[in-house]
């Protein structure tokens, strides 16, 4: 059972999306467009807001907009959702990741007012002192309606049911980043990667750890891309359209000697090596075997350890 503590200490892994697959249709799940933001779970009581990404990171700080959101529930609660900010209509992901490294008051009430983030909630983990993680997923998605009221900042993850393929092709339409099905009886666990929760992506997207970097003419920039198999840290490629020095140079890295592989891949010689600390997000054409089709930087990632870029994960 949840007890008073663990609101208090907070540190709540979240359940994670366990497949990617192709849209399908289901009377057993339900579908929720896939938000392009940062997953973060919300602690709100009478005394106040607490935003914490995956890493258990504080993230108010940096969104104080949403300090007032413990205002909008009923009852003492820790829910489960996404922090984004929308431009044109459509989450940006990348605006969201600027935000939350900003440290200066001044800039981030500048960025507030451009930009206003948001917080959906698609899941509830708590109400009041009782654990709600065993329930099934549609009695959990009852218990939240029923504490929150929503305003322009806050508010619930609408779903769909049965017609998987259809909601999938309005989300590509839209220009979103794609959906998840859920499967109505589906229990909550924590940290774990259940095969119950499945994302359809408009375009394939992976977290890869940047292991180094190339500097190319016309001052392009491309980024020697890894990801763990396990415990062993594999090549995986290059990515250059949308990456910048400038854009790497905004987060902390380390040179180092020696390529993180251990060898050198081919057509890596002029490779400046760093140490494999950085996440970052790439976007690319879907391909059979799994490499790169048109990739493009996304954007660097601080609510990710290097170790969970595992690939086929």
């Amino acid at each position: 059972m949840i007890t008073e503590d663990l609101f208090l200490s907070k540190g709540i892994h979240p359940m994670l999306i366990g497949e990617e697959r192709k849209p399908f249709d289901s009377k057993e799940y339900i579908y929720e467009l896939k938000l392009d933001g940062i997953r973060c779970i919300a602690y709100l009581d009478e005394n106040g807001t607490d935003l914490r990404n995956k890493r258990n990171k504080q993230l108010l700080p940096c969104v104080p907009e949403l300090a007032e959101m413990h205002k909008q529930v009923s009852k003492r609660c820790i829910l489960d959702g996404e922090l984004f900010v929308l431009k044109s209509g459509v989450t940006d992901f990348y605006e969201i990741q600027r935000r939350v490294m900003l440290t200066s008051p001044f800039k981030i009430r500048l960025a507030a007012k451009q930009y206003p983030a948001c917080f959906v909630a698609y899941d509830i983990i708590q109400k009041d002192f009782r654990d709600v993680t065993k329930l099934p997923l549609m009695e959990r998605k009852e218990i939240l309606k029923g504490i929150v009221t929503e305003n322009n900042y806050f508010g619930l993850s609408r779903y769909v049911e049965h017609n998987g393929v259809k909601f999938f092709e309005l989300a590509q339409e839209r220009g979103l980043e794609g959906i998840v099905a859920k499967k109505k009886d589906s229990l909550y666990w924590f940290g774990k990667r259940t095969k119950e929760w499945i994302k359809s992506k408009v375009y394939t997207s992976g977290d890869y750890v940047i292991c180094g970097y190339i500097q190319k003419y016309n001052d392009m920039t491309s980024l020697v891309l890894g990801q763990y198999d396990g415990d062993i840290l594999k090549y995986r490629g290059h990515v250059t359209l949308g990456v910048s020095m400038r854009k790497l140079n905004e987060h902390p890295y380390l040179i180092v000697d020696d390529s993180p592989f251990g060898y050198t891949p081919e057509g890596n010689g002029a490779a400046t090596w760093l140490d494999p600390r950085l996440v970052c997000i790439v976007e690319s054409m879907p391909t059979e075997n799994g490499s790169f089709r048109q990739p493009v930087f996304k954007g660097i990632r601080d609510d990710k350890a290097p170790k969970d870029c595992q690939i086929n994960s």
